[in-house]
């Protein structure tokens, strides 16, 4: 254990914990905004990588719903992370559902959230993004898009549209998410006649003579395989950037947590059935499409084996809870003691190399 790792967990995280979780999580984003972070050390060459057009300093990213009003965008780079998925965002202020909505099970080390998409809007987002935009961060930003809980059914395509008419173009990449489990109906736009709909309307959306962005969907991890070939087989008949593998689950009980809360459950109980989803996705799309793998992250093996699977880029979320902000370094130097290791020289050469 590193003495960043020994501080965290013996004093930080105690004091924290005892804390109603939604309230922990403004704490933190409070701290990391207003203290000044040391600047970010170079990333190792190795850990380099080129990911639909997009250069990354290294793979490791911070997991969209960590962040979601962009409030803290510049300290993500200070703790190590090669790019961050803000949001998710939604184009009118909404307060989400009702508290508590954030849930803790340390024996588990996961969390249940039923936040259902609290956002400023995406007005205030713009404004927060563009003056990060405007300063010297260099950091990759993903913006993760989401509809409005209020939105009828035959407007969530003007949603996503609006989104992206505003933010497209401060954002490296686009996750168009449509697998959060806490927004009634949204997983349904998974549906790929659905998924058509959503593309094209955000597509329309850019402004004539802009490029737009590259565009991945996020899937739950609760798809079947029928589903999931499905969905694969459109974003690559779209030509999509690649998928992000995966959302939070339903699937409390066969991932072996009884609970009797609602919500998505991420962290340790997750990270088998992702690299699952990664793992198939990869192979669905040939390695096509790159694959953002997400779920259950809390160590360089676990960010290693996904990347193995089939995952070109990386995201934590549920792992910094618990093992504290020092992870994102951490698992870059493990990365680079495991591609020495199997005789990679660099993270693209691990990509999809598991037997």
């Amino acid at each position: 254990m590193t003495l960043a790792q020994a501080v965290y967990t013996r004093v930080m995280r105690p004091l924290l914990f005892r804390v109603d979780p939604e309230m922990a999580h403004r704490i933190t984003l409070g701290l990391l905004r207003a203290v000044r972070l040391g600047r970010a050390t170079e990333d190792p060459p190795q850990l380099a990588t080129k990911v639909f057009g997009v250069e990354f300093s290294n793979p490791v990213g911070l997991a969209a719903g960590l962040d979601k009003d962009a409030a803290a965008a510049r300290a993500w780079r200070s703790l190590g992370f090669g790019f961050v998925e803000l949001g998710t965002v939604t184009p009118l202020p909404q307060p989400g559902n009702a508290r508590p909505r954030i849930f803790r099970l340390p024996g588990h080390r996961a969390l249940i959230n039923r936040l259902g998409f609290p956002s400023a809007g995406m007005a205030a987002f713009a404004r927060r993004l563009e003056r990060y935009r405007a300063g010297r961060g260099a950091m990759r930003i993903a913006v993760n898009f989401g509809p409005n809980k209020e939105t009828p059914p035959a407007r969530v395509a003007d949603d996503y549209a609006s989104l992206m008419r505003r933010l497209g173009g401060l954002a490296d990449f686009v996750v168009v998410n449509v697998s959060s489990p806490n927004t009634a109906g949204l997983r349904s736009w998974q549906a790929p006649e659905r998924l058509r709909e959503i593309i094209g309307a955000m597509r329309g959306a850019v402004a004539e003579g802009a490029q737009c962005p590259p565009l991945l969907v996020k899937v739950a991890p609760d798809l079947d395989r029928e589903q999931l070939a499905a969905v694969c087989e459109v974003a690559a008949a779209l030509e999509l950037a690649g998928i992000v593998a995966c959302n939070t689950t339903i699937a409390h009980e066969q991932l072996g947590v009884e609970s009797s809360i609602d919500g998505g459950l991420s962290g340790r109980p997750l990270l088998r059935r992702a690299r699952e989803v990664i793992r198939r996705a990869y192979e669905l799309t040939g390695g096509r499409l790159a694959v953002i793998g997400v779920g259950g992250i809390a160590s360089a093996d676990d960010a290693y084996a996904h990347i193995r699977a089939g995952a070109s880029l990386v995201e934590l979320y549920t792992g910094l809870i618990y093992e504290g902000p020092a992870l994102a370094g951490e698992i870059k130097n493990g990365l680079v003691r495991l591609l020495k290791r199997d005789g990679f020289r660099s993270i693209s050469e691990a990509v999809g190399s598991a037997d």
